[in-house]
Order: structure tokens, then sequence, then C-alpha cells
């Protein structure tokens, strides 16, 4: 860095998937090309999918980007539930926003946040968070693809989102 130079902004990928299960054959790898394209990664700083890209974008020594992890709170404290964050958020944004999923797209809603603050939006298997996600980011007009063995993977994919299981496409 040169004083008085401004550091360039690196764009923000946000990858959103299940809370519970991690997809590593998909999220590992996934995490790891990700650094090759000086990025920051940005997740709901939680377990499954989240830990499991997290995880892998931290391990590579030399990359450009950080983790970036939007934090929900207790329902009757502003510090976040147990296991959040994940041990490879390097940015954790808290938030008083609870972690819920009757309400995924509301004001009270972490989601939003999620896909207004990336430049480009990946979705891995989840359930309805993840599915909501997907049309916040349809309806921001955010660029979507989801990584999914089969379009299942994800209930009520929007068909206009691309979906592949191959990183190169």
């Amino acid at each position: 860095m040169t004083p008085g130079v401004p550091t360039p902004r690196l764009p923000i990928v946000g990858v959103m998937g299940s809370g519970e299960d991690s997809h590593e054959d998909l999220a590992r790898p996934l995490g790891e090309w990700l650094t090759s394209q000086a990025v920051h990664l940005l997740t709901s700083g939680g377990a499954g999918v989240m830990a499991a890209v997290s995880e892998a974008f931290h391990s590579v020594k030399d990359r450009c980007g950080l983790t970036i992890g939007i934090l929900p709170c207790q329902e009757d404290s502003p510090d976040p539930p147990p296991g959040y964050p994940n041990p490879w958020i390097e940015i954790p944004i808290h938030t008083h926003l609870p972690k819920s999923t009757a309400k995924t797209t509301g004001p009270d809603s972490r989601n939003p946040i999620n896909i207004l603050s990336s430049a480009v939006i990946i979705t891995l298997p989840g359930s309805l968070g993840t599915s909501s996600e997907g049309s916040l980011a349809l309806h921001y007009g955010r660029p979507l693809i989801a990584l999914v063995h089969d379009r299942s993977d994800i209930p009520n994919l929007e068909k206009q989102v691309g979906a592949t299981e191959d990183l190169d496409e």
C-alpha cells in the first residue's frame, strides 16, 4: 500500500446454503476457488455450508479477500447464539436480528443484508431460507448461480436461476 493511494475494493461474493449440512463436496472446492478470484467471502457466519466454505477459503495462505459473517443475535441478548461466528470468520458483523427461519425476507431477517451486501450470490443446497435468499437476489437484480447436484437440492428454486455442479461452468 502506498500512503495516500486508496486500496482497491474487492467485490463481495455471498455464499448461501444449509446451516446444518456442510455439503463439503461443493463447499470446499468453491471456497478454495473463490480465493483465486480476488474477492471477499460473505456468509451468515454459522455452521453447515457457511462453515465449510469459510474454512476452505480461510485455509488458502496467499488469498486477498477476507471472510465476513452477518451474525444473528440471541432473542434476549445482543450476543450471537452459540456457534456464531464460526472460527473462520474474520469480520463478524453483529446485528440485532435473531436467528429465525420463520421470517426469511422481512425486516427481521438477515437475508436482505446478505444479498444487498454481495455483488454476486452463489447458493448451495439448503432449505427454505436458501430459497428465499435466491428469490431476494433475483428481486434485487444480483447475479445468482446455484451450485448443486440437482435443482431439487434447493426447494422452490426459481426457473431462471442457472444451476450447475461444475465450478468451471
